[in-house]
This record gives structure tokens, sequence and C-alpha cells, in this order.
């Protein structure tokens, strides 16, 4: 079981089990202006002069985040990036489809290519698979949980229901033998008539059920993969071993971590890339009855927030009477 560097606080809510929450600091106010919502996030996100440049500062920040893009989306989706964090800054940060001619982009993927191979982080498919989903290693169990195949030592398997294609299984069979493996090395097993879009494809179905990750890149041959179960056999292990009612609220409770505080819409609009609608808004409910999540107002409005702890009562001191 791998031990996570948190410590969290959970609840018991008969209709939706088991609630987790990460713990956090917030204005015990419940009360927060634009500016310090948005200051709040830039420091957070490492946007404020701060830049990211170690295995160790990587590791820091992806804990403290969670999770992170790598680039930013158009349109945009409220995360974090890892390029920006590495910047410092938010300024003019190049987007997937112009990073190939921006040196930071460079620099930058060489320290997440770095935090993949250390275990730092872990690479997931989100909305664009050529825009890298970081997510913490504390946190990717709870993701698994979601995403993952439940029975991860049965191999995939074609079928009216499957959700792979016979060359997916064909390359898991590769990848398992012989992995860590190549993208190009990977093709040249498969035979030459397989081609690069139908590999992709192939890759993309397993990848999307966590069957395999990329843990290394290198220039000449691109991309290298290898069977999750068998890269992380521990984090893996934990992530079977989760409910799906726990993994939601860890997430929900986390993607609040992250942005600080948002409408609830946005908590929905990040977690559907992965769960329906209704299982998300189960969540929140669930997690807003057992007081875990409450309210704060940001100018007009009332967005969600993880609870901040209570603050003790300390009662001023009496004035000492003089006789």
């Amino acid at each position: 079981m791998v031990t996570s560097s948190f410590s969290p606080v959970k609840g018991i809510v008969p209709s939706a089990g088991q609630v987790f929450v990460w713990p956090r600091r917030l204005w015990s106010n419940q009360v927060m202006t634009d500016p310090e919502l948005l200051q709040a996030r830039m420091q957070k996100w490492r946007l404020c002069g701060q830049p990211v440049r170690t295995l160790d500062e990587a590791r820091a920040f992806l804990e403290s985040v969670g999770f992170c893009l790598m680039y930013p989306m158009r349109p945009a989706l409220l995360l974090p990036t890892f390029i920006g964090a590495w910047v410092g800054a938010d300024d003019k940060l190049p987007t997937r489809q112009h990073a190939y001619n921006d040196p930071r982009a460079k620099q930058a993927t060489e320290l997440m290519v770095r935090a993949l191979r250390d275990q730092a982080a872990y690479e997931a498919p989100l909305i664009d698979e050529n825009n890298a989903f970081l997510l913490a290693a504390s946190v990717f169990p709870y993701f698994y949980s979601l995403v993952g195949e439940r029975n991860p030592k049965q191999p995939p398997a074609t079928g009216p229901r499957s959700p792979y294609s016979p060359l997916a299984c064909d390359a898991f069979e590769i990848i398992r033998r012989r992995g860590p493996i190549s993208k190009t090395k990977l093709g040249e097993m498969l035979g030459g008539s397989v081609s690069n879009a139908g590999l992709d494809r192939g890759l993309s179905e397993l990848w999307a059920k966590l069957r395999i990750t990329r843990v290394d890149y290198t220039v000449e041959e691109g991309s290298v993969w290898d069977e999750l179960s068998r890269w992380a056999p521990d984090v893996v292990r934990e992530g079977v071993g989760i409910s799906v009612p726990e993994a939601l609220s860890a997430l929900v409770s986390k993607y609040l971590d992250c942005v600080i505080a948002v409408e609830e819409a946005e908590v929905e609009n990040f977690l559907v890339n992965f769960v329906p609608r209704t299982r998300v808004k189960e969540a929140i409910h669930a997690l807003l009855s057992a007081r875990e999540l409450s309210f704060v107002h940001v100018g007009s409005k009332s967005l969600l927030q993880v609870t901040p702890p209570k603050q003790a009562y300390v009662p001023k001191p009496r004035p000492e009477r003089v006789s």
C-alpha cells in the first residue's frame, strides 16, 4: 500500500458511502474579494515569480495542486499548467500547437519527463492526448479508481462490448512482454502494415483504461510505453482497492483545493471528462451535506470551497481590577 503524503479527513454520509476530503486552509470569515482569489490561485499555481526548476520543486508543486495540464487549453479549462509553473508567470504561455518553437516548452518538457521517470508524476489522457494531464503521486490512485481497469491482471480481449480492438490487444501483449518499449519499436514488432494512425488509436484505447502509461520520451524514438501495473504495481493495487464514492469525493475536494474556490459548474466541467455529470453532482451534494464543503462569498457570487477548519475560541483576557 502506498503511503500518501496527506492526512485525510473522513466522514460518513449514509446515501453516498465514504467521504474523503483533503485538509486545507482558507479564509475563515467566508468572504473573499476577486483579486484575493486570483492572487491565491497565482500563488498556488507558482505564477508569482517562483518558477519550478528542479525535480524536488516539481514534485512539491504537483503535490500542492494535485493535477495540472502541460499547456493552456483553448477554450480554457480551469487548471494550473506545468509550463506556467516552470516559467513562474502567466505571461504569453505557449499552447500545445505553438510549443514546438518555444525554448521554454522544451526545457519544461525535459523536467516533466524526469518527473515521470521518477514516479513523482503520472500521466493520463484527458481531453487532448498531446497535452499531458499530470497527476501527483498521492492523487493518482483515486483517479485510477474511477478510470482504470479493475482487474489489471486480466489481459484485454476483443468482443462485442470490449473497448479494445485486435490491434490494441496485440500491442498490449508486446508491451507486456518487451516493455518498456518505444512506439517506434512497437510498430516494427507489430509489422510494417500497421499505420502510424492505427497504432495511435490502439495505444489510446489501452491508455484510456490506464492499461499502459508513458514512462519516458526520447528525441530519437519518441514516447516509451510500459504496462502500468508493472511500472507502478503499488499504486495500481491501491487504486483498485478504493471505492468509487471515496475516489470521487477525493477528487472533488482536491480540485477545490487546487482552484481555491469555484462555482459548482466548473467542478462538473472538469470531472465530467472522466465521470458522468450526475455522479459529480451527487458527490458535491454529499460533501455539502457532510459539511466538508461550504460556500464562500467572492464578489457577488457564492463559490464552493473545502470547509476551513474551525478556529478555537480564545476569550480575551479580562482587565485586572485596580483596588
